[in-house]
């Protein structure tokens, strides 16, 4: 039986709230007075799951870190999608689709900050490629603040193929990058969209960018030649946001 380990309070109390994996055991700092970890023991506690209180030594043990905030809990594996479940919409919800390419982003908190944002931003779902990036690891629910644990996810072994699969289901797919060709506020936003968002480094791969129907840019002023990924993940995926929210087949989707 495979498990992992998450740790930090955002990670472990937003899975027991997701209820997305199984809780094998939750490790808490015993000694520590933190009002932030009664949610954790109260929630544990109702679901019958079972609560060690050990010295913080044994906690940075079994994280190997010391940034667990006195918090770790032995896990089933994240569990990922495959492109046909993430596609697919929940029966009474109109809504187009809305999902969010990350291609080639290999630092954990870039990561982290991207799937942090599409949650706030109401994204239908995420999709990595499995090679040459960040996976969904407990150092990314850590720095997602816990909001991997809702995200609906699919790592893919070729995102070029995925890209003809989501335009197959009337997708239309959007590259972000500094030399596109229009801006984003040009951008339709309300239907059924993929957003790719490249790496830190080089940004999309030239064949992805190729397949994409459309490239925008962020328009931007100064000497810097271009935006962090998250950030420019997080500028774009509110302007659809906005968009969304202004159309009334989105009001009952918030």
């Amino acid at each position: 039986m495979k498990t992992e380990i998450i740790y930090g309070i955002h990670p472990v109390l937003e899975g027991l709230k997701a209820n997305r994996r199984k809780f094998h055991e939750i490790y808490l700092s015993e000694g520590k007075s933190n009002q932030r970890m009664e949610p954790i023991a109260n929630l544990s506690k109702s679901k019958g799951i079972p609560i060690a209180w050990v010295h913080r030594q044994k906690l940075q043990t079994l994280t190997g870190l010391d940034t667990h905030q006195g918090v770790a809990a032995v896990v089933s594996p994240y569990p990922l999608l495959d492109i046909p479940d993430l596609i697919g919409r929940p029966e009474g919800n109109p809504a187009p689709m809305f999902l969010l390419l990350i291609d080639n982003v290999q630092d954990t908190h870039n990561l982290g900050a991207l799937l942090r944002t599409a949650l706030c931003a109401g994204m239908t779902g995420v999709v990595i490629p499995k090679d040459r990036s960040a996976l969904p690891t407990p150092a990314v629910s850590k720095a997602s603040a816990g909001a991997l644990e809702h995200i609906r996810l699919a790592a893919v072994v070729n995102m070029v193929k995925t890209i003809a699969e989501l335009k197959k289901n009337h997708v239309w797919i959007v590259g972000l990058d500094k030399d596109g060709a229009r801006s984003i506020y040009e951008n339709d936003f309300t239907g059924n969209v993929g957003l790719v968002v490249g790496g830190e480094e080089n940004g999309i791969r030239p064949l992805v960018k190729k397949n994409c129907d459309y490239v925008s840019f962020i328009p931007q002023h100064g000497p810097v030649s271009s935006l962090n990924a998250s950030v420019a993940g997080a500028i774009t995926m509110y302007e659809a946001y906005r968009q969304r929210q202004s159309c009334d087949l989105y009001k009952s989707d918030r």
